[in-house]
């Protein structure tokens, strides 16, 4: 699935405009250009965007109902920040119910999509940037979500991805090249999916996620990088 096509999992806000704000600080935000805690201005907003004040604080209502942003009343909005606690509960939730809509798609990916799939494990493996490292790793994972419609599974993996996309970064600076067993349980992975053995590829995934859970909660650092 492409990052447009996972864009569709996403609420949106109502109004043209207030949609296209949205997803244009989402970009910024999953890419980094915002970190955790950054406060984000209406008025710098709606000037960027040739914009009036409401279909930005739309878009910001948008972000807050996903988790991406705080929003305080009278006060302004800032890009929300998870504790440790909090991104361990995010990830634990990941575990349980990731696998689920992995079950629901893998019998209707096609061999392409699965051969897309191994292209995008061995590309990950070759990598040596970080954000190159993030943005393949991010696409294979949501590959493998695009092909059963569910009615809210999806978004809130999706969801709950974007949330810590920031902290996968961080653990990525503190972690690059120090672990090869992402890349053995990307193939594996892979492999399970082309058997289409359900039960497999669901254990495999669990343990992926649980894996990085506990190497994350290792760096308690990377919750403190952000201002």
């Amino acid at each position: 699935m492409s990052s447009e096509q996972a864009a569709t999992f996403e609420p949106a806000p109502h109004g043209a405009a207030g949609t296209r704000i949205a997803d244009q600080i989402r970009e910024s935000i999953l890419a980094g250009e915002y970190e955790p805690g950054a406060r984000i201005r209406q008025e710098d907003l709606a000037d960027r965007h040739g914009a009036s004040r409401l279909p930005v604080r739309e878009a910001l209502r948008a972000l807050e109902g996903e988790g991406l942003v705080t929003v305080v009343a009278n006060t302004g909005a800032w890009v929300s920040r998870l504790s440790l606690a909090e991104c361990e509960e995010t990830y634990q939730m990941r575990e349980r119910i990731e696998p689920l809509l992995l079950r629901f798609n893998v019998p209707l990916l096609s061999d392409d999509s699965i051969d897309g799939l191994e292209a995008l494990a061995t590309q990950i493996e070759l990598s040596a940037d970080i954000e190159e490292f993030i943005t393949l790793d991010r696409q294979f994972h949501l590959s493998m979500y695009g092909a059963a419609q569910t009615s809210v599974l999806g978004s809130t993996v999706l969801q709950l991805w974007n949330r810590t996309q920031h902290y996968r970064r961080a653990f990525m600076r503190v972690r690059m090249g120090n672990d090869r067993s992402v890349h053995y349980e990307h193939h594996l992975l892979v492999s399970a999916i082309r058997r289409r053995d359900l039960d497999e590829a669901e254990r495999v995934l669990a343990g992926h996620i649980r894996r990085t859970r506990l190497e994350l909660a290792r760096h308690p650092e990377v919750f403190s990088l952000a201002p």
